[in-house]
Formats: structure tokens, sequence, C-alpha cells
């Protein structure tokens, strides 16, 4: 093999590598095998072994948020790659550009009629391809080794423009085959505004906003996907508005900022949030996504015709839309344009309510989730993560207070229950600086448990509380049936399992507030993994969930049109 040459599989590897990335998440299979051999001759890349497929691409999910870059899952043919899917369409919802890469059949199987296992016993070996293709950016199938580099910079080159999940295909013949060696090249970002665009939508915004008496200002979720953290920071240092989250953007914002109100979530936001954003003139929704999980079932109850949407690639007014103007650049330009003004800040302080500390019962009281949540709270610092899963834990997390620094992490756009275990697992490897928290329902982490064995094995050290309650109970405050029930594990006892000869994981079972107040002393002075198993009464839920619970069953639950 010349200087000019390497395999195709080692191409893969340099441009992953190039890109920024340190490991990579596998579950093996004899399609990709091979594949996996090119991969590891890369001695600056990390091969993370997980469990299954499902799990892999939620690792590859939580890498993805860790680092705010790309992150790669390798899996074997159909048996593997749809078993991913899941994970994938995950991150298309959720904006992460999560790199799929799946093993094939061999090149000449097609073409020689020979039917194969793992496939769904067809002469059509396109189809995983397909199925991809409706939860990407692009899928590629590689059978010419002379096209892979092509192929494959422009798959990366996808994703992380677009800021979307890429599927790429490399046949198992493939893999070793001899193709050109990586040339120079940078893998840019988002593409930059239309001039014109951009100043018009910038113009139109500053003569509105300061034409208004109390506006304010809304992070959203894309503003981190999309680069636009910096910026709209920027912009609310110099407006001087009133600042809310959404939820699903929690902690994008930092919460210590002294303009900063809380989350914006219809009736089950921040009190006193919600009246200002609503009865605002104008309200400037950076990255904001509307959907019946962020709005409470649409209960909230914003003015469409008070609103600027700045969206990822767009700005849209009430009456007017500008297009090709990226989100970043069009917050930089506005904070240096709008006069300050504070008028839904003195509005905010009028209304606003002091939370009132809640005190520790003693060491006998029966456990609640305001008090796990309240030590919760004392246990987070600047270089904290929490990690909450959909269910209560949501509403609960919403109402911790973030210290600057801090990050959050929920998926409330695809809400796919399960997926904080092994994102949990991928955001630990991605921020090794950092000690994810995790909060994970008992129902929820009965779908993806098995990766806690995968946590303990690289010796990562997140602490998960196991919030152990008797079943799904963000269901049960949906439409309760006897489906949300399931069978009681011992979860503690689950890591001495997964330690087995050579673990290093610690758990422990909390019944009452001074178990709970032990377990956390010795997880937080435990080098390695931690979980505590917290007991908590069935009918013991945020009042919040009650609430959305009952506007997103109303939502649902309402009947078809007549025609």
């Amino acid at each position: 093999m010349s200087d000019n040459s390497t395999t195709v599989g080692s191409y893969l590897a340099s441009r992953l590598e190039e890109i920024g990335l340190k490991h990579y998440f596998a579950v093996p299979g004899d399609y990709n095998l091979v594949l996996l051999d090119r991969l590891l001759e890369n001695k600056n890349l990390e091969m993370i072994s997980c469990c299954n497929e499902l799990n892999a691409g939620y690792a590859a999910d939580g890498y993805c948020r860790a680092t705010g870059g790309a992150s790669a899952v390798f899996v074997t043919f159909s048996v593997g790659g749809l078993s991913l899917l899941n994970a994938v369409a995950g991150a298309y919802a959720e904006d992460l550009p999560i790199i799929a890469v799946s093993g094939g059949p061999n090149t000449n199987s097609e073409a020689e009629f020979e039917m194969l296992h793992h496939t769904l016993g067809l002469l059509d070996y396109d189809y995983q391809r397909d199925i991809f293709s409706k939860v990407t950016a692009e899928a590629v199938t590689i059978h010419d080794p002379r096209e892979a580099p092509t192929q494959i910079d422009h798959a990366i080159q996808t994703a992380l423009r677009f800021r979307k999940p890429v599927y790429i295909e490399i046949a198992c013949n493939i893999a070793d085959a001899v193709t050109s060696a990586p040339n120079a090249r940078s893998f840019g970002g988002p593409t930059a505004s239309d001039p014109k665009s951009l100043n018009a939508a910038v113009d139109r915004a500053v003569e509105l906003l300061n034409a208004a008496t109390k506006p304010v200002l809304v992070a959203g979720v894309k503003l981190r996907s999309f680069g636009a953290e910096a910026n709209f920071q920027k912009l609310a240092d110099a407006s001087g508005y009133a600042i809310a989250s959404m939820p699903n953007a929690k902690g994008f914002f930092n919460e210590q900022h002294p303009h900063y109100m809380g989350i914006y979530w219809g009736p089950v936001g921040t009190p006193g949030c919600g009246e200002i954003v609503d009865s605002s003139d104008l309200c400037l929704f950076a990255g904001g996504t509307f959907t019946d999980y962020t709005t409470t079932g649409h209960a909230a109850l914003i003015n469409p015709a008070k609103v600027i949407q700045a969206r990822p690639n767009s700005v849209v007014f009430p009456n007017q839309t500008f297009s090709n103007v990226k989100l970043t650049e069009f917050l930089e330009q506005l904070a240096q344009k709008l006069k300050p003004n504070d008028g839904s800040m003195i509005a905010y302080n009028r209304i606003k309510d002091e939370a009132t500390p809640l005190r520790p019962g003693t060491p006998e009281t029966e456990l609640s989730t305001r008090q796990l949540f309240s030590r919760i709270q004392q246990m987070l610092g600047p270089e904290s993560t929490v990690i909450a899963e959909t269910g209560d834990s949501w509403f609960n997390g919403m109402q911790l207070e973030l210290p600057e620094g801090a990050r959050f992490e929920v998926q409330m756009q695809y809400g796919s229950i399960g997926w904080s275990v092994g994102a949990t697992l991928g955001y630990s490897v991605g921020a090794p600086d950092r000690r994810p928290i995790a909060l994970i329902g008992d129902g929820s982490f009965q779908l993806t448990a098995q990766e806690v064995s995968t946590i303990i094995r690289y010796g990562l050290k997140p602490i998960i509380f196991l919030i152990n309650n008797g079943g799904y109970t963000i269901e049960v405050e949906i439409h309760d049936g006897p489906y949300n029930n399931i069978k009681n594990w011992n979860y503690a006892e689950l890591v001495h399992v997964f330690n087995a000869e050579d673990g290093n994981g610690f758990s422990c079972k909390a019944r009452n507030e001074g178990e709970l107040d032990e377990a956390i002393k010795q997880a937080t002075a435990h080098d390695g993994p931690a979980l505590i198993e917290v007991l908590i009464h069935r009918d013991d839920c945020s009042k919040n969930l009650l609430v959305w619970g009952g506007h997103v069953a109303k939502n649902n639950g309402r009947p078809p049109r007549s025609h």
C-alpha cells in the first residue's frame, strides 16, 4: 500500500479523529468485524463496547450533548441497524449529529442472488439504508472503494452542517479495500446568512422591539445545536429584558443571571414567569419549539401576533418571514442595536414569589420527591450535569436552581423512555471533567438497565438516583391502566451483579431521609459509579406533573373532527 492510500475503514477512522472524536460506540456483528479491526488500529480513538445497539445509540446521543460535536456508533447489518434506529430517530428530533455506521452484505451477494442471514429473506439489501433515510440528513451505501472518500466526507459534512444524524453503510468486503488516504480539508458547520436578508431581519426586529413597552426574551432548545448560546447571552446582557427558558432549553442560559425569571412552560412553569411572558407586548423566542410537550398540551397562552421567532435558518415575524438568516448571526447583530429596556423585569419583580426553603424531617421520615430533590439541589456545583429521564424527573428537575456553569439534559422532543441510561454513559465518556447526576424512574430504567454494566466496565463516575415508585408515573397521570404497573426489582443489587469480579460500582437503597443523606455522602465520596435506589410512594409526584398530564391527556383525547 502506497503512502497515498489506506483502507476504507482506516479512512473513516481518520476522519472521525479529525473532527474531534476521541471515542466511538460499538456492538459487533459479522458484517462489521473487519471494519472494527481497522478502527482499532487508530490509537487516538477508543472503542466503547455497549450491551446492545439501542443503548449504543443513546450513548452516542449523550456524547454529542457532552462535547457539542459529533459522535459515532457502529453496528452490524439489519439486526443491529434496525435496533439502533430508534436512538437515531431521537437524535434527529433533538438535532444531534450522530454518525451511524453499519456493516453491510458482501457486494457480490445481490448480484449472485444469495439469500443472507440477518435479512428479511428477500433479495433486496437496500432496505436498511432506505429506512434510515427517513431519520437522517444523508444515507449512503459504500460499494466502491474509489468513491468511499467522497461519500464519507459528504456524510460527515452534512451531519456537522445540519446538526442531524447521517447513515453510512459499508459492505463487509469493502472495509478492508484500498482507497485514497485522507487529504487535507475542513469540515465546517452551518453556512453563513444571506447578508441582505440578515440585515433586513435585524432592522425589522430592532424597529418592533425598540417600540415595545415590556419586551421579553425566551431561550429555546435550538440555541445549543446551532451554536447560538453565547450570542443569546450577549443579547440578554445588552437588552435588559426579562429572560425565560423553555423547558427543553433549561441550562442553556445562566440561571444566576440577574434578569432570569425561570422556565416558561404554560401552567406548569416558574410562578410569575408565564404571566410576564403571556402579558408581554412582544416576545422574542430564540430557537424555540412549540410542541404539545413544551406548551403543556398547547395550554400556553402566548399570542402569536406578539411573537418573533428566531429559528435556526429564518426569522418569522407575525406577518413577515426572512429566510436564510442564521440564528447565531441574527442574535449577535441584534445585541448591538437594541435599546435597553427593563420594563418586563420591573413587572416581574413586582409579582415574583420567593421560594420557601424546604426543611428536612427527622432521619426516620419517609422519603418524598420534594425532600429528594432538595438534597439533589445541595449537590449541584458549576461542574454538575443533571440528566433527567422522561417522567416526573422532568418536573422536579425543572425546579432545580442551576449554579453558573451547570448543565441540564432532557430528551423532550422525542421523549423515549430509557434514553437516560445510555445517555449517562455517553455523557460521562464525552465529559470526563463532569460528574453527571442522572434522575431515572424505575419504569424507564428497566428498558435499558444493562448499560450500567458498561458504565462500570469503563470506570465512569456518574451518580444515578433510581426512583422506585412502582410504575410508569408519567403515563399514570396522562392515562392510567394496569399496563402502567411493572414488576419490582432489587435495583440496588443489580450493581453487585454488574460488578462481578472486577467492577467498582457502589449502590445502596434509601427508604427514609436519614438513609438518603448517608447514601449521598457515600456516593459522592466513591471513586466510581454510584446508584442510589430511592423508595418513593406511587402517588407521590410533582403537582406540575398532575397539571401537565391533564392538559396532555385532554389534547390527546380530542374526538375526531366530522367531515
